[in-house]
């Protein structure tokens, strides 16, 4: 790998992508392999922040290689021509984008960004602003990973010193290069449980503080027991985080109903925090949800399911860890509340803990 200032060409990859795994990568496997590639920055980064930069670039791995692993596929069904697939797929992505329907691939990496460039890329000062540069680039040709994938800044200063370092962003990719995260290599839910463990851990680091994106899987689990959705229902949580109590029920439905898969609950949820937006976003594609319908902003100022002109959207079941210790409500926002949601009485403007119970309920 070039860890050098030597000029690389990083539209043509030299670096090949490393041949499936000949068999899928368990849970334990993954864990210590992730948590190996977060240790790499751990110390020279705030926790709060490192996770900021490991789980945008895990995510772009998976993207990357599921992508390789399509073209092949459609590479095949063109009778092997290669340069007739690619236009096709170019084309496909132009009108996809004219027309606002999805593309004949998930997600659509160009070439110049497809994760061998950046691992090719050498630590010269400039590889931060290249990352940043592919994730901007994938985000405004895939309009559902906008707020996503373009969130961070692997440039980023502060006091005038990179918060992360072309040394340590390089050796991080060599990390996660260690393996293929596409289709045949693991599934979906293995990598999208093993993101979880992740959260879990960063959790673990930051303390108190962590609960504004992550719940401990035991009381996910829990209270998708409790819940215990029907087929065809619809699950909302107002203040997802970075997605968990979302997905366990709907991981709940699926093992119970393995053969039921295309009528397991739809998900919705809306977060306020941009970065942690960006986690549940990632959560669920990971966990292959793609039909997730996740909002961001302020639930109680600016709902994001709204029913037309009757009113907020309605849900079979909503689950949440409420925002606890909010201060920037008062009793002219309750007042003036167009959706009718605190009939049952309003909070100190010390605390808007239970409000967000009751405006759950309305």
């Amino acid at each position: 790998m070039p860890k050098n200032n030597a000029v690389t060409d990083t539209t043509q990859t030299t670096i090949p992508f490393s041949p499936p795994d000949e068999e899928q990568l368990d849970i334990s496997t993954l864990e210590t392999w992730l948590w190996e590639a977060a240790c790499v920055i751990r110390g020279t980064t705030d926790a709060p922040k490192f996770k900021d930069f490991i789980l945008p670039l895990i995510f772009y791995k998976r993207l990357s290689d599921v992508f390789d692993d399509e073209v092949a596929d459609l590479i095949g069904g063109h009778g092997g021509n290669e340069e007739d697939t690619r236009k096709t797929i170019d084309a496909d992505l132009q009108d996809a984008l004219k027309t606002g329907r999805p593309p004949i691939v998930r997600f659509y990496i160009p070439q110049k960004y497809r994760w061998a460039a950046l691992r090719n890329h050498p630590a010269d000062g400039r590889l931060g602003e290249f990352v940043t540069e592919a994730m901007r680039e994938v985000a405004r040709l895939n309009p559902p990973l906008q707020g996503v994938l373009d969130v961070e800044d692997f440039n980023e200063q502060q006091s005038g010193q990179r918060t992360l370092d072309d040394d340590r962003l390089w050796a991080l990719i060599e990390i996660i290069s260690q393996h293929r995260l596409g289709l045949q290599d693991t599934e979906p839910d293995i990598l999208g449980r093993a993101y979880e463990y992740l959260l879990r851990k960063f959790a673990e680091g930051q303390g108190q503080s962590a609960g504004e994106f992550y719940t401990p899987k035991e009381v996910g689990w829990l209270m998708a027991r409790v819940i215990n959705p029907e087929p065809r229902t619809t699950i909302y949580d107002p203040a997802c985080g970075s997605g968990g109590l979302l997905i366990k029920p709907r991981l709940f439905f699926e093992d119970k109903h393995p053969d039921e898969k295309s009528s397991a609950p739809q998900i919705s949820g809306q977060e306020l925090t941009p970065t942690t937006f960006a986690m549940a976003k990632m959560n669920a594609f990971l966990h292959d949800f793609i039909g997730a319908d996740l909002q961001i902003g302020d639930t109680f100022r600016n709902p994001g399911f709204v029913d037309g002109n009757s009113g907020l959207k309605r849900f079979d079941y909503v689950l949440a860890n409420p925002m606890w210790n909010q201060k920037e409500y008062n009793e002219t926002f309750y007042a003036n509340d167009s959706y009718g949601r605190f009939t049952y009485g309003v909070a100190p403007s010390s605390s808007a803990d239970w409000v967000g119970m009751g405006a759950a309920y309305t």
